[in-house]
């Protein structure tokens, strides 16, 4: 009776403090910075500060006190996604249930390594939470700049409910760091975020999420990764990268994302009920598999178009007494109960070479399910005898040496209610659990901000017709929207100022051929941040332009383009651009990169300079000026320089492009002027995709490739080359004779060579 009495007289004192606590906490509604940092040293357990709605620009926030599991410390919007921080900010938390909530990071940038940290000096935060944060192009103008969007120190805190879209320079979006023993073992949880659009970087360090680094990869980090979406989220070859041990990731979903989920260090790491919707697109890949006891397990893979390391499935191959920082042997991975559904590639022992020579070890393959019309996805490129494959099932015959663990069967597919395929024809146990639950994109992220698509497109706002006078043209750039056309009636345009484009436009002619461009300047247009531009029908003409070397029609910014951009033309003409040497149609400035450009169906005579110039990054750093190139069913005539100069230097293997598409042309007395220093019409170095086919080449200087690393898929096929050498092909890298497909090609020159 007397301990009851004890026991009731603690819980009465313990309830009775808790009350006295919660009624001595504080409310504060503060107005400005001053307001914060009056206030922002002496907030204990249960305090609440509100930002007032508006513009807090360049505001550093210190947010630091103890709170407690029943009484934490928050810090949020007035008006959830009315308060807007700007300008050079930031947010380090420190110490102990901290939650914030409800802001916007947008129109700035921070001044430190991090939007958001975990951290204040060499304090961490534990057990805090950040949700419901929006951060949108907030972004270093300085695009190789690195930093974090979100920094996750300590232990404990989650991340979740929050939106990030946009993050174009240098750095992993949200990275959690293993740095020291307060942020080990972590057991963090980032969750039911959405991850929006991120455009394709163009060399190492466009990560999303990473979990870790090779430093500290043998280290245990327990974070639990779940129900996030990523939406786009092209940055590079890893969207995810774990570089630690015991981590789970789980029941995330990846819509249209180039790149793979990728266990790049670490052991003992769950990838569980995820799924990748591919939906046909470029690069979508699914989980690559490097180090110990791996498990992959009732994942949904669909129309995945991957291959390399970016595959739907790629089981890699390790170095012997691998250092800490490259590849381990995988060993003991169970890959289990995964349905691959069209899904092109699946490559085991990838990335054989004289230094990865580690095949898999003790490695179960069981239970899945792989759908796929027309071929086979399997490729091997190294002894995959320590692989072991059983009970899995595939519509397709597959290599002889895994048919004993994978039958052939005949199965019918149906899309259930999760929007996921099933077999309506075999046994249940092969394939993802038919309960598995798909997080949708609206589950994710904030509910008060929108998801907006990821680039304007062309030709999707209002239509302007223009009269043919230059003063019509500039006003009519400078009032257009994003997305609009601007048409001009056949005429002259003496165009005397620079034309800037920093919004997506077309501009086209009403009839083809009849709108005539001239310009005084030494360019036409020039692209800047946010513009992209598409060019139909006219005549462009290089014969007012300044008697100067090294003028152009169309460039971009000269230097330091933080936002990628696009460039098409086509039904045009473009002539004397002679006045003096070097005279390009297209330049591309320094940290520029291109999503795409395209020359359709034109016409290019008397040229001194090159007609696409993207090879300003020399540095070897895996850095390149253009993703997409196309340039098709295009009449090039006495051009002195290069049809296209390609340049992506180093070995860095964390990009897919560039790519090249140069199909149905013909060039006449292309490439041989005396300034050009490739010797070549088309000069191709590091290309990642090159598909040169049905050219005619006369009276021209040879198409010339320099494969670098990544093991370019290169197709020269059914071209005509009269008075022209043949392709010169060189293997910079690897041993042995190179690896281009060449195909139906017709040679006669001096130096003939059948191809």
């Amino acid at each position: 009776m007397i301990l009851l009495k004890k026991r009731t007289s603690i819980g009465f004192f313990l309830l009775l403090g808790l009350f006295s606590h919660a009624s001595s906490a504080k409310n504060y509604l503060v107005e400005d910075k001053k307001d914060y940092s009056n206030i922002a040293q002496r907030l204990t357990a249960g305090d609440t500060v509100t930002l007032k709605n508006g513009t807090w620009k360049d505001f550093e926030i210190v947010f630091s006190g103890q709170g407690n599991a029943g009484n934490p410390i928050r810090l949020k919007a007035q008006t959830p996604g009315k308060v807007v921080i700007s300008g050079l900010s930031n947010l380090q938390l420190s110490g102990e249930y901290l939650q914030v909530s409800g802001l916007i990071f947008k129109d700035g940038y921070t001044p430190s390594s991090s939007v958001i940290t975990f951290r204040h000096q060499d304090k961490e935060a534990n057990h805090s939470r950040v949700s419901n944060v929006v951060i949108d192009n907030f972004n270093n103008p300085d695009k190789q700049e690195s930093d974090y969007w979100v920094a996750l120190y300590g232990k404990r805190n989650r991340l979740d409910h929050s939106h990030f879209v946009g993050k174009r320079n240098k750095g992993v979006t949200v990275a959690v760091r293993l740095t020291d023993e307060k942020s080990q073992q972590n057991y963090h949880r980032i969750d039911h975020n959405y991850f929006g659009y991120r455009p394709v970087f163009g060399s190492n360090g466009g990560e999303t999420l990473r979990i870790g680094t090779s430093h500290y990869s043998l280290t245990d980090s327990f974070t639990k990764v779940d129900h996030n979406y990523f939406d786009k989220t092209n940055g590079e070859v890893e969207i995810i990268s774990v570089k630690s041990g015991k981590n789970e990731l789980r029941n995330n979903v990846f819509n249209e994302a180039r790149g793979t989920l990728t266990l790049r260090h670490g052991n003992g790491n769950i990838v569980d009920g995820n799924v990748f919707f591919g939906n046909g697109q470029d690069h979508t890949g699914g989980i690559r598999v490097i180090n110990k006891d791996q498990i992959v397990r009732n994942n949904y893979l669909e129309n995945l178009t991957g291959y390399r390391f970016g595959s739907g499935l790629t089981i890699m191959n390790g170095v012997k007494n691998s250092p800490i920082n490259r590849y381990h042997q995988v060993e003991n991975a169970l890959i289990e109960n995964n349905s691959f559904i069209n899904v092109r590639h699946i490559q085991l022992a990838a990335g054989s070479d004289a230094e990865r020579t580690a095949v898999p070890t003790d490695t179960l393959i069981k239970n899945n399910l792989i759908v796929n019309d027309g071929r086979q996805p399997f490729t091997l490129f190294d002894d995959i005898s320590g692989i072991t494959f059983k009970d899995n099932v595939s519509n397709q015959p597959v290599l002889s040496e895994l048919r004993p663990g994978v039958a052939k069967q005949n199965i019918s597919l149906s899309r259930h209610k999760n929007g996921l395929l099933y077999p309506t024809t075999h046994s249940e146990n092969v394939g993802v659990q038919r309960d598995l639950i798909v997080v949708s994109k609206d589950e994710t992220g904030v509910q008060w901000y929108p998801k907006a698509p990821a680039t304007t497109e062309f030709d999707s706002g209002a239509t302007h017709r223009v009269a043919p006078t230059p003063q019509a043209l500039y006003k009519a750039i400078e009032a257009a929207r994003s997305g609009d056309t601007i048409v001009l009636s056949a005429g002259q345009y003496d165009i005397s100022r620079l034309l800037k484009i920093d919004k997506v436009l077309t501009i086209s002619a009403h009839k083809k051929g009849q709108s005539k461009l001239t310009f005084a300047r030494s360019a036409l247009f020039e692209i800047h941040d946010g513009g992209s531009l598409k060019l139909d029908g006219l005549a462009l003409s290089g014969k007012n332009s300044p008697d100067a070397a090294a003028n152009s029609v169309v460039r971009t910014a000269k230097w330091g383009m933080l936002e990628n951009y696009r460039f098409i033309m086509k039904n045009s003409s473009v002539a004397d651009l002679d006045i003096n040497h070097s005279f390009d149609f297209f330049v591309s400035g320094k940290g520029a990169l291109a999503d795409q450009l395209a020359l359709e169906n034109n016409t290019f005579e008397n040229i001194t300079g090159d007609i696409l110039r993207l090879d300003r990054e020399i540095e070897d750093l895996g850095i390149y000026n253009a993703e997409y190139v196309v340039v098709n069913n295009n009449q090039f005539k006495d051009v002195q320089g290069t049809i296209a100069s390609i340049y992506r230097g180093g070995t860095d293997e964390s990009t897919f492009g560039p790519h090249l598409e140069f199909a149905g042309n013909t060039l006449t007395a292309a490439g041989k002027g005396k300034r050009n220093k490739t010797d070549a019409s088309l000069y191709l170095h590091g290309v990642q995709v090159s598909k040169v086919t049905d050219n005619q080449f006369s009276h021209s200087a040879p198409l010339v490739i320099e494969h670098t690393v990544g093991e370019p898929q290169t197709a020269i096929k059914n071209n005509r080359f009269e008075a022209t050498a043949a392709p010169e092909i060189k293997e910079l890298h690897a041993e042995g004779p190179h690896t281009a497909t060449l195909q139906n090609n017709q040679v006669t020159s001096d130096k003939e060579r059948q191809s």
